[in-house]
């Protein structure tokens, strides 16, 4: 009976020693409270603390800390199994449910339906990376986040989950950005390129990522560093325009902001895109459909468009991602879509660049894609007669190390077993794809702290620095006679799309411009249904066509001009072609994603105009037609010139 107490004793002892050491970090390596709170899986070896993820009871070299990052990676790729490596190959898309649970639910709207579960992803194709659609409120995206990562914690090694977005912090997001809603707001990286100042981009990125970690996304699907030298195409309010070496400033800025001097805990990793560059789009149509492939070099400029690309390598790009558009007539490269195209992964990427990071597809290579009644078809371009392995197996070959939008791991285990595919091909992705995770400190603490996560996003201090960016990057053009900035308080104003609310703070509003002092109006670069589009809702939802007002719209506002002096400012995602508009305005500004109540503090003198173009504004649809789509600054006389911009 004495040894039994004796035996008690010195059991409560080592526990309640065990709990001292915790509390008071006499354990080696405590353990951060995030993980503490959250994990079923730690254990104590000596006076360390670490979690035992593959529930063995002992320490492993992958789950040590202390041990070399690429001993730790090399023991995990041991003991991994053929079916769990193919599932860490795929970036899916994943539901968030509203109340933050993580089990099946009926979904609610268009994006979740389209997203299955994730827990249903990790148990039958041991889904590693997840990519969010629509989120709920930042304390539930965290909610779900930390149970999914417990969820994951049951599985067989309990690899850390990684997530990522789309850009979340554009006020005006449109389809390539996720809205903003709780995250800060701040302008399109067409907008950050417009003020040209490195610091506010590095800035930008700095607190965006901030607001990333504390909901635990930890990967970024950006940023976009193609180079908008077709001025049609639909993605160039999210590049930073149509200059290499602005681009490649802001590219450098946009990486260190987010990853920091180098990948670790407080990191989230970048994945730049779309490699080797995606603006060069033949009449501005995009290679999301089947109606444009191509990416078309008649200024032989393929070389030009790298550029951003070798600042984001020597910027440390944790990613890259290639996009999906074929090169046309590059000589010794196959027109193949850039995923498939081992001359453009390998022999450039790889070999001549040297890149030895994570390279993923684009979203939805190789099968096709059910939306409600339509089929959207794989981008596929250039490979359209290959099967679904043949597909997989092209890529793989290529040099690509994930497929995004896919969920395939079947595949990748049959071309295996099948011989097709060799596992030593397979361990050169996993490496790179497990050696992120280990740099961002996963294995470690893939937990983040619930009750911080709605003080940090969207911030007080954070929409500040947003609203002040989105003031700094609206670019005035035209200023007949100094006619801004307007007197606050002292005028009759007629607005057109502006609230009402927020006029009325600088002046008396009006609903007959002939009663009105001064007419502000806001526009947007127009877009036009093209018959490629017809039928289809998704590409139906892209800017498409020419870029002017044309008929009953553009004599409105014509004649709004001829009976008012009137204030324009237009929304730039593409460069408008506005001669008249501007002829007969007295002031005409420019945005790049700025809300109400940034543009009239800028037109009614709080702050002053600090933006300049980083895209120039085309004189005619006619010099749009004419100019060739590689080339930058490439229209016949532009209206206004790349880098225009006035202030007060």
């Amino acid at each position: 009976m004495r040894t039994n107490k004796l035996l008690w004793y010195a059991a409560g002892a080592v526990a309640l020693a065990t709990v001292f050491a915790f509390t008071y970090g006499r354990v080696g390596n405590t353990l951060p409270d995030t993980v503490m709170a959250q994990s079923t899986l730690i254990r104590t070896e000596g006076n360390f603390a670490y979690r035992d993820l593959n529930k063995n009871g002992q320490l492993d070299v992958y789950e040590d800390s202390r041990q070399p990052m690429e001993d730790r990676v090399q023991d995990l790729l041991k003991k991994m199994t053929l079916e769990e490596k193919a599932g860490m190959m795929f970036y899916s898309p994943v539901r968030v449910n509203a109340d933050g649970s993580i089990e099946d639910k009926p979904a609610k709207d268009f994006l979740a339906s389209i997203s299955p579960v994730g827990i249903t992803q990790i148990d039958k194709n041991h889904i590693t990376h997840f990519n969010l659609f629509g989120v709920p409120a930042p304390d539930t995206l965290a909610m779900w986040y930390n149970s999914i990562q417990k969820y994951e914690e049951k599985t067989r090694l309990g690899i850390p989950l990684t997530i990522a977005s789309d850009p979340r912090n554009q006020g005006s997001a449109g389809i390539f950005a996720m809205s903003a809603k709780t995250f800060s707001m701040w302008p399109d990286p067409l907008g950050l390129a417009a003020v040209g100042d490195d610091k506010l981009t590095e800035q930008f990125a700095d607190i965006s990522r901030q607001e990333y970690l504390a909901v635990g996304i930890r990967q970024g699907l950006h940023p976009q560093v193609d180079l908008a030298t077709e001025p049609r195409w639909p993605r160039i309010s999210g590049t930073f325009g149509e200059d290499a070496a602005l681009s490649s400033r802001m590219a450098t800025a946009y990486i260190k902001g987010y990853q920091g001097e180098k990948l670790d805990k407080n990191s989230v990793a970048m994945m730049t895109k779309h490699f080797p560059g995606g603006g060069p789009q033949k009449n501005g149509l995009d290679p999301h459909f089947d109606f444009q492939k191509g990416e078309v070099y008649p200024g032989n400029n393929f070389n030009y468009h790298l550029i951003p690309f070798e600042a984001a390598f020597k910027a440390g790009t944790a990613a890259i991602m290639p996009y999906y558009g074929v090169p046309m007539g590059q000589p010794g490269v196959p027109e193949v879509g850039f995923s498939y195209n081992k001359a453009i992964i390998t022999e450039l990427l790889r070999k001549k660049y040297h890149y030895d990071g994570v390279v993923c597809t684009d979203w939805g290579l190789v099968t096709d894609s059910k939306l409600g009644t339509i089929n959207f078809p794989a981008r596929a371009w250039g490979v359209e007669n290959l099967s679904k392995e043949e597909r997989v197996l092209k890529i793989i070959d290529a040099g690509v190390d994930q497929l995004g939008g896919e969920n395939l791991p079947d595949v990748i285990v049959k071309l295996v077993k099948d011989g097709k595919l060799s596992e030593k091909r397979i361990d050169e992705s996993i490496t790179r794809l497990l050696r992120l995770k280990f740099q961002l400190g996963l294995f470690d603490n893939p937990f983040v702290d619930v009750k911080k996560a709605a003080a940090i996003v969207g911030s007080a201090e954070f929409m500040k620095a947003g609203m002040d960016a989105q003031r700094r990057s609206i670019t005035l053009l035209k200023n007949d006679n100094h006619v801004l900035p307007l007197a606050p308080n002292k005028l009759k104003i007629y607005i057109k799309n502006i609230n009402p609310k927020i006029a009325a703070q600088y002046g008396t509003i009006v609903t007959d411009p002939k009663q009105a002092d001064i007419a502000i109006i806001r526009l947007q670069t127009p877009n036009y249904p093209i018959p490629e589009a017809k039928g289809n809702f998704i590409a139906g939802m892209f800017h498409w066509g020419d870029l002017d007002f044309k008929g009953q719209a553009l004599q409105d506002i014509l004649d709004l001009e001829k009976t008012v002096p009137t204030v324009v400012d237009i929304y730039i995602d593409r460069p408008a072609v506005v001669p008249e508009i501007s002829k007969n305005a007295k002031a005409l500004l420019v945005n790049f994603g700025s809300n109400d109540t940034a543009l009239l503090d800028v037109v009614f003198g709080k702050y002053k105009p600090g933006g300049h173009l980083p895209i120039e504004l085309p004189s005619s649809m006619e010099a749009v037609r004419n100019q060739k789509e590689d080339m930058p600054y490439d229209s016949k006389d532009p209206l206004y010139k790349f880098g225009a911009g006035l202030s007060y």
